[in-house]
C-alpha cells in the first residue's frame, strides 16, 4: 500500500513538474518575430525612396522577394526600379547579397537577423502605382517593399521618415506610435493591401451605418465641393451596407486624387479605396465620382472577401489565373448600378440607357462569339497588349460580366418566382464563404450560390453564357420585368478608333479603323490619349467623344508605348451601327411592373425595407471581420 502511494506520488509529482515547466515556458515565451520596414522620403524631387528591412533571426540563408505584379492584372516587374541592394548583420558587418532572379535576392549569415537596405525609383502615378515627388507620395506598398520569403505571414511594422514639413500620413493601417509615423499589420498581405498617402492633403470624416469613414483628398480645394462629396459618400455607404446587410469593418478610408492631367479609375482594398478622377470632370458633374466610388466600395465584399479560390494565396512571383473576373469585376459593376439606384444617384431612365449601351458594346465586338466570359477572365493578363484589345480578338470581362450579373439577377427572380435576386446570391456567398474564411470555386461557386437561393437548376445558364459563347437572348430575360432590348440601326459619328473600356486608367487606343482619317493622322493601337480637344483626357472624355457629330474636328495629344508624345488632328467620320435601347414592351402587365420595381430596388419581391431588415430594431448592420 505504501509502495503504491509512493509510486502514485511520483506520478503525480511528475505530472505537476511537467505542468510547471509548461507554465514556465508560456510565461517566458517571446513574441513571434516581426519584420520591420523603414521608408525614408529622402529625395522626393528625384522620385527616390530609401528602404530598410529588419529581417528577424532565423535561417542563415534568407531570400527576399519583390512582387512582380500588384493592383493590375499585369506583370510589371517592379524590380526594374531597384538601384542597389546591400545587407549587414546587427553589428554592422556586411553580408553577401546575391541576385537569384530579376526580383529575388539571397543573403547569407542572417541566422541572428539582418538589415537589408536598397534604393528604389518610384514614379508611377495613379491608384494602380506608386509615386513620390515634390508634391506628395502615394504608395501601393507591394510595389516598393521586398518581403523575406520565410516571413510573409509574420507581423509587419513600417515606419516613415524624412517627411517634408507640413506633410501628413493617411493609411488604413493601424498606427503604432504617438507621432503617427509608424504602423503595423498582422502579415505582409495586409500590409500591402493598405495604400499610403503622404502630403498636404485635405481631410474630413463622417459616420454612417455604424462605421467611421475618413476622406482624404489630394487636389486643389477649388476643384471640388467637399460637402457634396461627403453627401454622395453617405448615400453610397448607406445603400451598399443595407443592400448587403453587413458592414465587415469599423473604419474605412477613401483616398482621392483629382489631377488636371490624364486620370481615371480606382483600386479596391479591404479597408480602403484609392480613386483618381480628372479635376475638370469633377467640376462638371459627380457622375463619374459616384460610379467609380460605388464600384470600388462594393469590392470590399466582392473580390476582397467574397473571393475566388484561384486568387488565393496571392502569388507575387507570377500570374494568378482565374476564370472568375467576370463575377469579381463584372458583377461588381452590376452591384454598382444597384447601389446608385438605391442611393437615388441614378434613375430608371438613365439606368436603362446605360444598360442599352453595355449591350451594344458587347454586340459590336465580334469576339463575343468566340471568347467566353471565363476565357476573358483568364486572358486578363493580355490586356496590356494592343492587339489583344481589338474587337475581333477579345471582349471585356467588365462589360459581359456586368450584363451577366443583370441576366443572372433576372434568371434567379424568374426561377424563384420573385422570392430571390442577385442580392440574395451575394448575401449567401458572403455568409457561406467570406464570413467562414472560405473561397468560392470560380463560376461553379457562383452557380452553387444562385441555385441555393433560387432552388432551381441554373447549369444551362452558366454553360451557355458564362463558359460558352451563345448569344444572350435579351428579350427572354427582360420580358419578366416588362422590357425588351431593341436593336436600332443608325448612322453614328465615327472617330476612327475604339478606346479601351475599363477602370484601369486613362483612355488607351484599342483599335484603329483601317483607312480612316484617324489612321491617316497617325493614330496607333496602344497609344494613350493624354489630351482630348485641348483638355486633359479622363473618363468624361469618353462621353464627349460620343456627343461628337460627323464632320467635327478632333484634336488629341497621344503618348506612344515608347513614351513619345505627338499631337494629331482629323475629322470625325460616320458609319452604320446597331445601337440598343432597353424600353417597355407594347403592353406591360401589373405583375411585370411589380417585378421591375423590385428589380430596380435591388430587392426580391415582398422583401421588407432594407433599413428595417438590418436588425430587429432597425439599427445599422453590425460589423464582422472587423479591423
Amino acid at each position: 500500500m505504501r509502495l503504491f502511494c509512493r509510486a502514485r506520488c511520483r506520478g503525480l509529482c511528475g505530472m505537476l513538474w511537467a505542468a510547471l515547466l509548461a507554465l514556465s515556458s508560456i510565461s517566458i515565451a517571446q513574441p513571434a518575430p516581426s519584420v520591420g520596414y523603414a521608408i525614408a522620403l529622402s529625395s522626393p524631387e528625384q522620385h527616390l525612396l530609401e528602404v530598410q528591412i529588419i529581417v528577424p533571426a532565423g535561417a542563415a540563408q534568407r531570400e527576399l522577394q519583390l512582387p512582380v505584379w500588384n493592383a493590375l492584372y499585369q506583370v510589371r516587374d517592379f524590380a526594374q526600379y531597384v538601384n542597389w541592394v546591400r545587407a549587414k548583420d546587427r553589428s554592422g558587418k556586411p553580408l553577401p547579397v546575391r541576385e537569384l532572379d530579376k526580383s529575388r535576392w539571397q543573403i547569407q549569415g542572417a541566422e541572428s537577423g539582418a538589415i537589408v537596405e536598397y534604393q528604389i525609383y518610384v514614379d508611377s502615378p495613379g491608384p494602380f502605382g506608386a509615386q513620390v515627388n515634390a508634391h506628395h507620395a502615394f504608395l501601393n506598398l507591394a510595389q516598393i517593399l521586398m518581403y523575406p520569403v520565410d516571413a510573409r505571414a509574420a507581423s509587419q511594422n513600417v515606419r516613415f521618415s524624412h517627411i517634408p514639413a507640413g506633410w501628413h500620413i493617411a493609411t488604413p493601417l493601424t498606427s503604432s506610435s504617438s507621432s503617427n509615423d509608424e504602423y503595423s499589420a498582422p502579415n505582409y498581405d495586409r500590409l500591402v493591401d493598405s495604400p499610403v498617402e503622404i502630403g498636404n492633403f485635405q481631410e474630413t470624416e463622417f459616420d454612417e451605418a455604424g462605421g467611421h469613414f475618413r476622406v482624404i483628398i489630394d487636389a486643389d480645394p477649388s476643384d471640388y465641393d467637399m460637402a457634396k462629396v461627403v453627401a454622395a459618400l453617405h448615400k453610397i455607404v448607406a445603400a451598399a451596407t443595407s443592400w448587403m446587410n453587413d458592414r465587415p469593418f469599423d473604419n474605412y478610408t477613401f483616398i482621392y486624387h483629382f489631377p488636371h492631367g490624364p486620370a481615371g479609375g480606382g483600386m479596391e482594398h479591404s479597408y480602403s479605396t484609392a480613386i483618381e478622377l480628372n479635376a475638370d470632370g469633377m467640376k462638371q458633374s459627380l457622375d463619374s465620382f459616384t460610379s467609380v466610388t460605388a464600384h470600388e466600395f462594393f469590392h470590399l465584399w466582392n473580390v476582397k472577401r467574397i473571393r475566388p479560390q484561384t486568387l488565393e494565396p496571392v502569388d507575387y512571383t507570377k500570374e494568378n489565373y482565374t476564370r472568375a473576373l467576370w463575377f469579381s469585376e463584372g458583377v461588381t459593376s452590376t452591384a454598382e448600378g444597384a447601389i446608385q439606384l438605391r442611393a437615388g444617384l441614378l434613375d430608371e431612365q438613365l439606368y436603362l440607357s446605360r444598360l442599352g449601351q453595355e449591350i451594344a458594346e458587347l454586340e459590336r465586338r465580334p469576339a463575343h462569339l468566340t471568347q467566353s466570359a471565363e476565357e476573358s477572365s483568364l486572358d486578363a493578363w493580355l490586356e496590356g497588349n494592343g492587339y489583344y484589345r481589338r474587337p475581333e480578338r477579345s471582349i471585356s470581362y467588365y462589360n459581359k460580366g456586368e450584363l451577366l450579373g443583370v441576366m443572372l439577377d433576372l434568371a434567379v427572380r424568374d426561377a424563384s418566382h420573385g422570392q430571390a435576386s442577385l442580392r440574395e446570391v451575394l448575401q449567401w456567398m458572403n455568409a457561406n464563404y467570406a464570413k467562414k474564411g472560405l473561397f468560392f470555386n470560380d463560376s461553379e461557386g457562383v452557380r452553387e450560390a444562385a441555385e441555393a437561393v433560387s432552388h432551381a437548376d441554373l447549369s444551362a445558364f452558366f454553360a451557355k453564357y458564362v463558359a460558352g459563347t451563345e448569344e444572350i437572348p435579351w428579350h427572354d430575360f427582360f420580358r419578366s420585368v416588362g422590357l425588351r432590348a431593341v436593336a436600332i440601326p443608325n448612322t453614328v459619328p465615327d472617330a476612327g478608333f475604339i478606346a479601351s473600356r475599363n477602370f484601369d486608367g486613362p483612355m488607351s487606343v484599342a483599335a484603329v479603323t483601317p483607312g480612316s482619317d484617324a489612321e491617316h493622322a497617325g493614330l496607333q493601337i496602344g497609344d494613350t490619349i493624354v489630351e482630348f480637344q485641348a483638355k486633359p483626357a479622363g473618363q468624361e472624355s469618353r462621353q464627349e467623344l460620343l456627343r461628337m457629330n460627323p464632320g467635327d474636328s478632333l484634336a488629341v495629344k497621344v503618348r506612344s508605348r515608347r513614351g513619345t508624345e505627338r499631337e494629331l488632328k482629323w475629322k470625325v467620320g460616320s458609319r452604320e451601327e446597331i445601337s440598343y435601347e432597353v424600353k417597355d414592351l407594347d403592353q406591360v402587365t401589373v405583375a411585370q411592373r411589380a417585378r421591375r420595381s423590385a428589380w430596380l430596388k435591388g430587392e426580391a419581391q415582398g422583401a421588407p425595407d432594407a433599413n428595417a431588415e438590418a436588425s430587429p430594431n432597425g439599427a445599422a448592420p453590425t460589423g464582422a471581420n472587423q479591423q
